[in-house]
């Protein structure tokens, strides 16, 4: 975790405010930012035993988050009811959303080696550009600290899962490092749900590897360079919303390599500077299998010719800002920023056919004012310009007023986004439209944080409202489907959180959000976006050795697609999970974890599987 400033050694700890980078991108306490944000630790993620990045958004406030099928299968996060591809997916500053789908798929991040994940509501394009129509997800690794440690672990349990890694950490002279390895397996979830007549089971398997290695350097510059890379494989069925098909063969395959590094330096006691660049490269191999079984008449046929497909993905980012601190109460940034997408997929398009090619340069300025640590302002202003449609205008404003008598914030925002389109909505072979134009947003959010008996109680309640513009949406065009620029939406509703500490050994959290969503072209309900959504959690340690975790998390009724046809609509659910870890010694740790304790029947999207109870146990080691 930042701090706010260096400090002497003390008998006692020195407490001090969280702090949050996505927000305005410097460094703020989370006491003075006026932004609807949550930061999820990754001390929280380490004692819940949580596998994945996406299970651990799953209990997060304003997030909705949807698989097809077990581990490894797609899983994409919706935020205040906006598209999966309107959330932009940071990782240590590389952008990971796809060019050619303009979503990210959470799959096959798992969880070790985060140091936080930032989670910003609402349009953020001000500050980020493309795809933060919605929100923003910032996924930071650790940073190596103190003198060398290192870890092992091993984990078994049910559908046949074997997990193992480990990590190294720690510091030497200036340099600092913290570096991981993992490997999943899991051979017997079935994809298509098991309850239905599926009887084929579907493997995954996950080799994930990471990295930071930071230098601190002459009058205080520090350089970070960090690399995460996943390997995976998952074997999938083929569930449509009318069709449900057991399949034999058929795999998907993703290679990611993630590259970034960071360069910040202060250049005199007022201006400092950063520069950022970072990479995605990305291959996707889809083999679409040779035999399916219908689950629900039991018929064989063979699928000739196999569909195949093997796509190629690079997204790359250079940004340099600036900031200048102008007296005392007013920051000043300016940054530029390059982006460039590029998509090959040649089972599509011919041997001679260029790779598509999205970019934009981007200048972005804001002010920040902070009066005697009570009247907070943020203001900014962006413009994008784009290689396929022009340009793009953004501009974002918050405020906020602290009473740090009575711990009291009150604060609001309101912004504009947008969302240029993807190279599959562009250049689609008999598909796409090169006339598309961006989707657009503009939102406002009004909220209250209060902290009451010494920091232990803390509660927020936000009140939000989204309107979305020209959203793309296929139409029919002849005998195909075209994008097209024709789409209006809405969502509002109230998100309240509390979390409190009631002693050192025992603590609960929780939040709920209610979505009013609404397609404004047909007066419908959105697709796969519930009303009321919630969670809550306890954690216990009645003993030093020894902590407890439940997690119970409840998703309302909501619509498979977009028809609200009565054969798509999807009823309530609610899964408990338990976790517990025991110290034997400082060496030897033994941990467990139960999934869907209350064994839950339920599908969060129709036909595909989830988890019935399940259970795993393993031992992890300190040295």
């Amino acid at each position: 975790m930042g701090t706010a400033a260096w400090a002497e050694p003390a008998d006692e700890p020195l407490e001090v405010s969280e702090v949050v980078v996505s927000a305005t991108k410097t460094p703020l306490p989370i006491t003075q930012v006026t932004s609807a944000v949550e930061v999820i630790k990754g001390e929280e993620l380490e004692q819940k035993r949580i596998k994945t990045v996406v299970d651990a958004l799953r209990l997060s406030q304003g997030t909705t988050v949807f698989s097809n099928g077990g581990p490894g299968t797609n899983a994409t996060v919706r935020i205040r009811g906006a598209n999966s591809a309107h959330t932009l997916v940071l990782i240590d500053g590389a952008i990971v959303n796809s060019p050619t789908s303009g979503d990210f798929n959470f799959a096959n991040l798992t969880a070790e080696n985060i140091e936080r994940i930032e989670i910003l509501r609402g349009a953020q394009s001000m500050l980020y550009g493309s795809d933060a129509i919605g929100g923003v997800i910032n996924i930071i690794t650790k940073r190596g600290t103190g003198p060398l440690t290192g870890s092992a672990f091993m984990e078994y349990g049910s559908f046949a899962t074997l997990r193992e890694g480990g990590q190294v950490s720690g510091t030497k002279g200036p340099v600092d490092y913290a570096l991981s390895l993992s490997r999943w397996d899991t051979s017997n979830f079935s994809v298509a749900n098991y309850r239905r007549g599926a009887t084929e089971r579907d493997a995954f398997h996950n080799w994930q590897g990471s990295g930071r290695v930071g230098v601190t350097l002459p009058k205080d510059g520090r350089l970070d360079v960090t690399a995460r890379w996943w390997n995976s494989d998952v074997f999938l069925d083929n569930v449509t919303t009318t069709s449900k098909f057991d399949v034999l063969g058929s795999k998907f395959t993703t290679n990611t390599l993630i590259l970034s590094a960071a360069y910040e330096q202060p250049l005199t006691s007022w201006w400092s500077q950063k520069l950022t660049v970072g990479q995605n490269h990305e291959r996707l191999s889809f083999d679409g299998g040779s035999v399916r079984r219908n689950i629900e008449t039991g018929v064989v046929n063979q699928l000739s010719p196999r569909t195949l497909s093997d796509i190629e993905i690079l997204n790359r980012r250079i940004e340099w800002q600036h900031n200048f601190q102008i007296g005392k109460p007013l920051l000043l940034s300016a940054g530029y920023q390059y982006r460039d997408e590029q998509g090959d997929n040649p089972s599509f398009q011919p041997a001679t056919s260029p790779t598509k090619i999205l970019s934009s340069h981007a200048g972005f300025a804001q002010a920040q004012v902070n009066l005697q640590d009570r009247v907070l302002f943020t203001a900014g202003v962006r413009q994008d310009s784009f290689n396929t449609f022009g340009d793009a205008t953004t501009y974002r404003i918050t405020g906020g007023y602290r009473i740090p008598e009575t711990g009291t914030k009150f604060r609001g925002s309101y912004a504009t986004g947008f969302r240029a389109p993807t190279i599959n909505q562009l250049f689609f072979p008999g598909f796409g439209n090169p006339d598309l134009k961006p989707e657009e947003s503009h939102g406002w959010d009004v909220g209250v944080d209060q902290s009451l008996w010494q920091d232990k109680l803390f509660l927020s309640v936000t009140y939000f409202h989204n309107d979305f513009e020209n959203l793309i949406q296929n139409v029919v065009a002849g005998a195909l489907l075209r994008p097209e620029n024709i789409g209006e939406a809405r969502t509002q509703g109230w998100e309240a959180s509390f979390k409190v500490d009631v002693t050192q050994q025992l603590s609960f959290r929780g939040q709920y959000t209610y979505t009013s969503n609404r397609d404004l072209t047909n007066g419908r309900r959105l697709a796969r976006v519930p009303i009321d959504q919630a969670s809550l959690g306890v954690s216990y340690k009645p003993i030093p050795a020894l902590q407890l975790h439940v997690d119970y998390r409840f998703v309302g009724a909501r619509n498979n697609d977009a028809n609200n046809a009565p054969a798509g609509r999807l009823g309530s659910f609610g899964v408990v999970n338990a976790s517990a870890t025991y110290d034997i010694n400082r060496t030897v740790q033994l941990f467990g974890r139960v999934e869907n304790l209350g064994d839950q029947q339920y599908e969060e999207i129709i036909g595909f599987g989830t988890p019935i109870r399940s259970v795993f146990g393993g031992v992890k080691l300190t040295f």
